[in-house]
């Protein structure tokens, strides 16, 4: 799945006590390696780099590890305990970091090797290698020091060759990919709210302290200037890419599609003029303007499938939390509530466009609407379900008190689904379809939210605990 070239930054330091090098020959040589097995783990994880601070066995190394990560910016940090250590040698690193520490209680094996320590036969030998296993013997330690010192951090348990302390650490790194994403991330607004969606209105200035999101004001005869100076040769290559994205209805008019293909061209270069990652718009007006406004579905859904989502009626909420999971690499996909299915116990989640194509069950069609329901004009739309299988939905929400999250796990599944030239599926929750759309309601969304692909929630909440804010989850 296409997804944001955000290459993310993550620090790496070991702990230990200086102490204990002269005591147990090779004690520190071993130490050492696993902290580069670790490091080359984390390196494989798509697009990291890993800057390796080394061991810190003193409040001076702490010191100067501390200098390195903070130079070198990093998003994230892990702390591996490879043996005990003094707290006063980790209090200074995590104090001038300003970024949060996942603490790696990681020993080398699920178990100590009990039978073959027990036969060494001296119990300096035997000593050094049950050191090499004490990574729990710090961790109290350190979590008293942090919890007193108002700093914030997590814990992964387990060991080197552990699948699921793997998975968590794996998460932290696409969390942490998400945080440097959405903080790098230039979101446009083109045009403005839907008049009297006052759920949908949003705190620019919140969305910007929050996620670090620089925001763009962008013109609609901006837009108009770009479609006005389209050739017929760029034409010819979109209208080929509209063949080979979409599955494209006979019912569409040369005219129209030839419409979208313009007007797709022209978003793509307001899109590269302003380095954008996300966009939020909504238009009314008149000539040039409604048929600009009127043609944009097509174009803005090819966008969010490349990972630069795009959300209908100004949502700007949406826009994030649809940049959230494209980051992820799980989609997110423009979607409102449609129906609920008492009899099959399901919710149908749907919206006239944008769509994520990437997730889609099969081929998107791109389809003409007579009318668009509530809005201007008519034009061509969408007509795609998403993937059957595992969903995550999500939305930014701003209640009184800030900015938090919302999210639930659930099921796209079959079913007869509307054919009105919208994305439109069927979702099944654990908590069933009453209680669902009870609890996700009061909990104080907008009527917009994005869907993903998958199971996201763990890797949610550390994207949440990246950002400091809350998430309300709906299980």
């Amino acid at each position: 799945m296409k997804q944001a070239n955000t290459r993310v930054r993550i620090g790496l330091f070991a702990t230990g006590l200086d102490t204990y090098w002269h005591q147990f020959e090779g004690l520190r040589e071993h130490l050492d390696g696993y902290r580069a097995e670790i490091a080359s783990a984390i390196g494989r994880m798509g697009d990291v780099e890993v800057v390796d601070a080394g061991m810190v066995d003193s409040p001076e190394k702490a010191v100067s590890a501390a200098s390195l990560l903070v130079r070198e910016e990093v998003d994230l940090v892990f702390l591996y305990m490879a043996t005990y250590c003094l707290s006063s040698t980790v209090l200074p690193v995590v104090q001038r970091l300003g970024c949060p520490v996942i603490v790696l209680n990681l020993q080398p094996d699920a178990a100590i090797d009990y039978e073959r320590l027990n036969t060494l036969g001296d119990r300096g030998l035997m000593t050094g290698l049950w050191l090499e296993h004490c990574q729990s013997c710090s961790l109290p330690e350190i979590a008293s020091v942090l919890n007193r010192s108002g700093l914030r951090y997590e814990i992964v348990s387990g060991h080197l060759k552990d699948p699921q302390a793997w998975t968590q650490i794996e998460d932290w790194v696409v969390a942490a990919r998400v945080f440097r994403g959405m903080r790098e991330n230039r979101l446009g607004i083109l045009g403005h709210y839907y008049g009297g969606m006052l759920d949908v209105y949003t705190d620019l200035t919140r969305q910007s302290a929050v996620f670090g999101t620089h925001i763009e004001m962008l013109e609609m005869c901006e837009l108009k200037r770009h479609r006005d100076a389209v050739t017929p040769r760029d034409l010819a290559f979109k209208l080929e890419e509209f063949r080979s994205s979409f599955d494209v209805s006979p019912d569409c008019t040369e005219s129209e599609l030839r419409r979208a293909a313009s007007t797709a061209l022209a978003l793509d270069r307001m899109v590269e003029s302003h380095q954008l990652g996300s966009m939020a718009y909504y238009y009314e007006g008149d000539g040039a303007y409604e048929d600009l406004a009127t043609s944009v579905i097509a174009g803005n859904t090819l966008l969010t499938g490349r990972g630069i989502p795009v959300a209908g009626e100004c949502e700007v909420k949406n826009a994030q939390a649809m940049k959230i999971l494209s980051l992820m690499g799980a989609g997110g996909s423009f979607s409102e509530f449609y129906a609920m299915d008492f009899n099959d116990d399901i919710v149908m989640l749907g919206h006239d466009g944008p769509a994520h194509f990437e997730i889609a069950e099969g081929r998107v069609g791109l389809v003409p609407l007579p009318v668009y329901h509530g809005k201007p004009g008519k034009g061509l739309s969408i007509q795609m379900s998403v993937r059957l299988g595992p969903v995550t939905l999500l939305s930014v929400c701003e209640s009184r008190s800030g900015v938090f999250l919302l999210a639930a796990e659930g099921e796209s599944v079959a079913g007869p689904t509307l054919q009105i030239g919208n994305t439109n599926s069927r979702y099944r929750f654990a908590c069933g379809a009453r209680r669902f759309m009870d609890t996700w309601s009061k909990a104080g969304p907008s009527h917009h939210c994005a869907i993903g692909v998958g199971h996201q929630l763990d890797r949610l909440k550390k994207v949440a605990f990246l950002f400091d804010i809350p998430i309300m989850i709906v299980e």
